[in-house]
């Protein structure tokens, strides 16, 4: 299939492309390669079609003329709760009036479908545990509040163009090619510090627990949802919750390199404790996450290493 991925040369976009690549789909990336949005060039499929475009551009229009993309595979964002918290302007155009763009090109194409990537920071803090896909959202950050508005968006896309749509809502996404010098992706972080000898600052108590899922995983699903799935929304992690204290043990044993860590105060928009029910998306997209948390480490752990390597020579 001829397929667009927003956002292509980001930590997640990059992956889903390459499994697209894999299984025999025509590829076409746009990314504004934004120095904040975590998009790379070393991270750019060779056998994609690579356009440098910002989602929120007129030019976007020309591209889809070009390309005329069967599905679309949504990534670009703003991702940032920090930034969303300081610019809730910038947040919202990136993540909403350049969803908008995307969406009124795909339908004056004729695309078929568009698969997105929401959030669990749509649901905010909650008090029963596991989140589902019937949980309440109360996003405590405009981040999340711009994800939870997409979703509405893609609904009404929806039901009045016939644009088919599959929506994920994601745990702590964690792998190879995320940006370890971000204010998000405590794995990265804090595995690229105990490589370079750099004391982890652990937020809060480091007592509160995310579910973390690998970003292979991730794609996985991605991958599945361009023939199932259809116009549903599921969330997709590891079903898991492990603290922050946790991971600084584990990476520190795995890394075989001790170093200290620096407590620091809560961030703002941080969330205690989040762990998913992941059953929907097991009996309808034939979706489970496969990469245990340790072994996920340890591939992420050797990724940063070499590419420290590499950086060194």
């Amino acid at each position: 299939m001829n397929i667009l991925v927003t956002g292509g040369a980001g930590f997640i976009g990059s992956h889903v492309v390459d499994i697209l690549i894999n299984a025999g789909h025509q590829v076409s990336i746009v990314d504004n390669l934004w120095k904040y949005g975590g998009g790379r060039i070393d991270n750019i499929n060779p056998q994609a079609q690579f356009y440098n475009i910002d989602i929120c551009s007129h030019s976007l229009a020309e591209l889809f003329d070009k390309e005329r993309p069967e599905i679309i595979f949504h990534y670009a964002a703003q991702h940032s709760v920090k930034i969303s918290m300081d610019n809730p302007e910038y947040d919202a155009k990136v993540n909403i009036f350049g969803l908008l763009n995307v969406l009124n090109c795909a339908v004056r194409c004729g695309t078929q479908k568009i698969i997105f990537a929401s959030s669990g920071a749509t649901y905010g803090s909650v008090k029963k545990m596991p989140i589902n896909e019937n949980t309440p959202q109360h996003p405590e950050s405009p981040y999340g509040t711009t994800k939870m508005a997409s979703e509405y968006y893609i609904h009404f896309w929806k039901e009045m163009y016939n644009l088919n749509y599959t929506i994920f809502r994601y745990g702590n996404v964690y792998g190879p090619r995320q940006d370890p010098t971000g204010e998000a992706g405590v794995i990265a972080i804090f595995t690229h510090s105990i490589l370079l000898d750099k004391p982890v600052r652990i937020d809060w108590d480091g007592k509160q627990k995310k579910d973390y899922v690998y970003v292979r995983d991730v794609a996985f699903a991605n991958l599945l949802a361009i023939d199932r799935g259809e116009n549903e929304i599921y969330c997709i992690a590891s079903g898991k919750g492990t603290s922050v204290n946790s991971l600084y043990h584990n990476l520190i044993k795995i890394i075989g390199h001790d170093v200290k860590s620096i407590q620091a105060p809560k961030r703002p928009g941080d969330i205690y404790l989040s762990y998913f029910d992941c059953s929907k998306a097991e009996k309808k997209l034939g979706w489970r996450a496969k990469t245990e948390l340790k072994k996920g480490l340890h591939f992420t752990a050797d990724y940063f290493k070499t590419e420290l390597l590499e950086c060194a020579k």
